[in-house]
């Protein structure tokens, strides 16, 4: 009968058990979860994966997204040895560490430990609840029992280095080792993974920037532990000890921030961007930059635009010196600003002269006062050359020869091409006229780097793009290879700025009209390079020329990028290598659509002063000087003799009073030529 009894107690004993097991795993299942899918920063990268930019969460947070595999294994370990040791075994609660902690608490009369498990803890993190109290400890339990068995412990340790407090409004083991190290959590020393071990218990207590003493101590613990328990050695340990603990944040990259911009209004949803900038180019251009206008007014800025013009991938681009800088309008993207290109397009005329037949680099071009239809315009110094060789006019960047190539050509030829090179342009009064040859349109930094990237192409555009899953996309044929060829080796000819490289960089200076735009763009056999310096707002900056202050940071970018240059391409096979004479007739000397019309080649012109200028009356007069015809000369002011039958080109004219004068100068064949100047 007793027996019985027991087997009757015994096997209710048994169904309660079972009873209470199933009604607890009901429990368990049923609980809701917190969503375990985080709101991560977003984050720009670069080709190599390497972070450019993140950006806080919505509440102002810096948790970035990171696995396991991705953080050094020394971490987990140490991590567990200090946490958790049976994170690996037990099912989101550890029995045997509660009845430790329980135990601890009643012989000290204070809680010496928690008891937590990681996914306790977790549990915690993802609901924002309470350590203490009873009831929040029983709500992390049935959590964390409900996240073992819906997750794997990768996924759990997972949502641990993402959900870690580490002081303020860092979250995550990413977001603190890029803060207080600088780096990513790949690669750990003992050090840095005993702070970060430590710093969670107690997160404002402990975070190094607030309480470095604390912050010391709390890792110097760990560091014992992790000694006692073998993970390091006694050495190994005494070293950890002497590094020093980072007292201050360091400030989350923030590199590229226009394109990084640009990528985030591309695309909204996306969590991650890959672009196809290179992170040490970019932090080397910026860095240029910022160096660069150290030293210049308050309200000048730069930009430049760095590509493989073999891939058509932008490595860097620089929209400004500092983007929070609001005195020089640093938010600006000035990568994409329409500004006048001065010289820079004369390249492109050039160019497409040499298609159509029209020049040869050894034609000769005259440089002399020239009247296209009423539009008179006047070399950058207002001095002439007269006959000089393509090559030069291009080389010296003459304004006569390329506005009589593009009165040849026509301007609308000049726009097309510009089109089938990708270019965005913009006409300031409608039509576009010759002055187009001369930077008379607008068009952007990164445009113009496009272009001579298609010049470096063999005259092929490629569409230059920055993000790395865009489309490979080949553009039209622009040039021809020869063409091309001639005009990278023309601008492969011009002399380096003081102190740069003597290398063979094809490269071109340009100004704008009244000094707001200072450009220098260059390649080589791989990459292009551009620079634009002014102020956003578009006023002048006296004084400033592209060749001055563009040039030399063109080359000093170039030096950034690597060692040396890649070789330019050789001659295509169909080049016509040769002299002047040796040219066919009609390359040998340009002739205009108006040739009929103008004077001939040497007619006399005065060279001085040029025609519309404003000149200073000498003690003796008026100071002139005839270029061309034959002497004797004679001088006329106003219709008026002043100076009969000279031989030399240079002449004091006297009884010239302040005012206009149309000054006139005949050869001995009867040629003229005139100047209408002011004097005063």
């Amino acid at each position: 009968m007793r027996r019985a009894r027991l087997l009757c107690a015994l096997a209710a004993g048994l169904f309660l058990a079972a009873f209470a097991r199933d009604r607890v795993d009901i429990w368990i299942d049923d609980t809701r979860l917190p969503p375990l899918a985080l709101a991560s920063s977003v984050q720009v990268v670069d080709r190599n994966s390497a972070l450019l930019r993140a950006y806080t969460v919505a509440d102002g947070r810096w948790r970035l997204a990171v696995t396991p595999d991705q953080v050094d294994p020394a971490f987990a370990t140490a991590l567990m040895a200090y946490e958790d040791k049976r994170f690996l075994s037990h099912s989101g609660v550890d029995p045997r560490a509660l009845t430790r902690a329980l135990a601890q608490a009643l012989w000290n009369g204070r809680v010496v430990s928690g008891g937590s498990t990681l996914t306790m803890q977790v549990a915690r993190l993802l609901e924002e609840g309470t350590t203490g109290e009873v009831g929040g400890k029983l709500r992390q339990m049935r959590v964390a029992w409900a996240l073992e068995r819906r997750l794997t412990k990768d996924e759990i340790l997972g949502l641990y280095l993402m959900l870690a407090p580490y002081g303020g409004n860092l979250e995550g083991i990413r977001a603190a080792t890029l803060s207080y190290f600088g780096k990513e959590p790949k690669r750990l020393t003992p050090a840095e993974i005993a702070l970060l071990v430590a710093i969670p218990q107690s997160p404002e207590t402990r975070r190094p920037d607030r309480h470095l003493a604390r912050a010391t101590a709390a890792r110097d613990r760990v560091l014992a532990r992790a000694e006692r328990d073998g993970l390091i050695d006694a050495d190994q340990a005494r070293a950890a000890r002497t590094e020093t603990v980072p007292g201050i944040r360091k400030p989350f990259p923030a590199l590229a921030p226009h394109l990084a911009d640009r990528a985030r209004r591309t695309d909204p949803t996306a969590q991650t961007h890959r672009l196809t900038l290179d992170r040490a180019l970019q932090t080397a251009l910026e860095t240029l930059a910022r160096e660069t206008l150290a030293s210049q007014g308050d309200r000048l800025q730069i930009a430049l635009v760095a590509a493989d013009h073999q891939t058509g991938e932008i490595l860097a681009s620089v929209g400004s010196a500092s983007f929070t800088d609001e005195a020089r309008a640093g938010f600006v993207d000035m990568t994409q600003a329409l500004r006048s290109p001065g010289s820079t397009l004369k390249p492109l005329v050039y160019g497409l002269a040499f298609d159509e037949g029209l020049a040869h680099p050894e034609t000769l071009l005259e440089d002399r006062p020239s009247d296209f239809s009423g539009y008179r315009p006047q070399n950058f110094d207002r001095q002439y050359r007269g006959t000089i060789r393509a090559r030069k006019a291009l080389q010296q960047s003459l304004n006569i020869p390329v506005v009589a190539l593009t009165e040849a050509l026509g301007p609308a030829r000049l726009l097309t091409a510009m089109d089938k090179a990708g270019m965005r342009h913009e006409m300031p009064q409608g039509q576009p006229g010759l002055a187009i040859a001369l930077g008379g349109v607008g068009v952007t930094l990164q445009d113009m780097v496009q272009l001579y990237a298609a010049i470096a192409r063999g005259g092929v555009a490629l569409p230059l793009r920055w993000q790395a899953n865009a489309r490979h996309e080949e553009g039209q044929r622009l040039l021809a290879t020869t063409s091309a060829w001639f005009v990278g080796d023309i601008l492969a000819g011009l002399a380096p700025p003081p102190g740069a490289p003597q290398n063979r960089l094809a490269y071109k200076t340009g100004t704008s009209y009244g000094h707001r735009d200072a450009w220098a763009i260059g390649y080589d056999g791989r990459h292009v390079i551009g620079v634009w310096m002014g102020r956003p707002d578009g006023t002048p900056v006296p004084g400033v020329f592209g060749a001055d202050l563009a040039a030399p940071v063109l080359f000093q970018a170039f030096a950034r990028l690597k060692p040396g240059l890649d070789p330019q391409p050789p001659a295509p096979p169909a080049t016509l290598l040769v002299a002047n004479a040796q040219l066919p007739q009609p390359l040998q000397r340009f002739r205009s659509r108006s040739a009929a019309f103008e004077p001939a080649a040497n007619a006399p012109a005065v060279a001085f002063p040029p025609d519309g200028a404003e000149v200073e009356l000498l003690q003796g007069g008026l100071l002139a000087r005839v270029e061309g015809g034959t002497a004797p000369f004679t001088w006329l002011a106003n219709g008026a003799p002043v100076a009969l039958s000279l031989r030399d080109r240079a002449v004091m004219l006297p009884g010239l009073g302040a005012g206009f004068v149309t000054l006139s100068v005949i050869d001995a064949t009867g040629q003229s030529a005139r100047a209408t100047v002011r004097l005063r």
